[in-house]
């Protein structure tokens, strides 16, 4: 049984991460990575350019993740949104703030962010035993014994960054869940995160293709003692729809929504298509249009606002003529285009799942880890960082400053 001081388990952002900085301050530190290569996720992220962070300072992180940020404090502090950027441009990494806040690598290429970190671990000293997957952990005397397919080892610190179980092809297939139960730890369950939403509605499907730059989506459910259906969500952004129903940073930022419930055909996507127009401003201003365009047919003018043929899903969805003429339309039937373009109620299905999805929410349970050092309250010397948490936040780069940041603070403590 090989001896170790410190074993990290998950070659992602987080264990890439904690290994460099655990081996950085002499501890005999071997990482554990079940593929052939470390860092599959993070060539795949955010179109393979890597969103490496965001721009923005600990207070606003820690305010985006809502009621897990305070969690994040400690890490956050150790290693904040500003350390992160000097860090990948220390080895030789430019970055760039896109007008989002969104953080990438001039270059846009994610291969340079996992160059930069393979470069930190080799020169850290750890030991990487790639194509190695684990198949148990438990205590062993006053350490704790990890099992591979290849041999039995021991160490006075094991860190779990085996991530979630978003996007299993690139290793996160859930393991780490399973020995963190086995441990006694609770497992807030799991469920798919930034992932694109599906509709079964053949009109949503036809509009394929289509683009827009600037929605506001709300997770609405019915409810039976209220009027007006509940809000479970909302965001603003871009929306593309798809072939299986609509995706885009806005969408998912609010489909933890639809993966959580229990029910998702009973909730309904409401698109604001044009969120910066009052109603009545929108109303006037159609009005307006309508006098002015004598036998136009109002069609066009809808398609002022959208693209041709979301105007005139509008026009089918609200039972608006086609052919009518502009200065024919009624008051009515005005309102009822104004009340589509304001509220586009697309039918939801589900979610594509864990194969698709960016994020996993749920995980180790936050109350049962010390944040100022990732370490289990339970099992002493088992630390956790990155994507196994129940952490998760929206779109831009601020699931994998978490990471980052949990996978240093576990380095630095174990």
């Amino acid at each position: 049984m090989e001896d170790w001081e410190v074993i990290v388990i998950g070659g992602g952002a987080a264990g890439l991460m904690a290994a460099s900085r655990a081996a950085q301050r002499g501890r005999r530190t071997l990482l554990l990575e079940k593929k052939r290569r470390p860092g599959t996720k993070i060539l795949m992220s955010g179109g393979s350019r890597c969103n490496l962070t965001h721009a923005l300072d600990v207070r606003g992180f820690v305010e985006t993740f809502g009621t897990q940020g305070p969690f994040l404090h400690s890490a956050l502090a150790a290693l904040g949104p500003e350390q992160l950027v000097d860090l990948i441009e220390a080895e030789g990494v430019a970055t760039k703030v896109e007008p989002t806040g969104k953080v990438f690598p001039v270059s846009d290429r994610a291969d340079d962010v996992l160059a930069a970190l393979l470069t930190r671990l080799r020169q850290s000293g750890c030991v990487l035993a790639s194509d190695e997957p684990v198949q148990s952990i438990s205590p062993y005397s006053a350490s704790l014994r990890v099992v591979t397919s290849k041999q039995t080892l021991r160490a006075e610190s094991v860190i779990l960054t085996t991530g979630g179980q978003s996007y299993p092809s690139s290793g996160s297939t859930g393991d780490g869940f399973r020995w963190a139960a086995e441990l006694g730890h609770t497992i807030v369950p799991l469920r798919p995160a930034l992932v694109p939403i599906t509709s079964h509605a053949p009109w949503v499907l036809g509009l394929q293709g289509i683009t827009m730059s600037d929605v506001c989506v709300r997770v609405l459910e019915p409810s039976d003692e209220a009027a007006r259906p509940v809000c479970l969500a909302q965001q603003r952004g871009s929306l593309l729809f798809a072939h299986f129903g609509v995706t885009g940073p806005a969408v998912l930022d609010v489909s933890r929504a639809v993966s959580g419930h229990a029910q998702p055909r009973r909730l309904v996507l409401r698109c604001d298509l044009l969120p910066d127009r009052k109603v009545d401003a929108l109303d006037a201003e159609f009005q307006e249009e309508c006098r002015g365009a004598g036998r136009r047919l109002a069609l066009g003018l809808v398609a002022r606002y959208v693209p041709q043929r979301l105007a005139e899903t509008v026009a089918a969805r609200a039972d608006f003529d086609p052919e009518r003429r502009a200065a024919e339309v009624s008051r009515n039937e005005r309102q009822q285009l104004v009340t589509w373009l304001k509220q586009f109620d697309i039918p939801i299905s589900g979610t594509l799942g864990f194969n698709k999805a960016e994020v996993t929410a749920g995980g180790v349970a936050l109350d049962e880890i010390d944040s100022h050092t990732m370490e289990s309250r339970l099992v002493p010397g088992l630390f956790f960082a990155g994507e196994i948490l129940d952490i998760d936040g929206p779109i831009g780069g601020y699931n994998f400053q978490a990471a980052f940041s949990t996978g240093w603070l576990a380095g630095e403590s174990a």
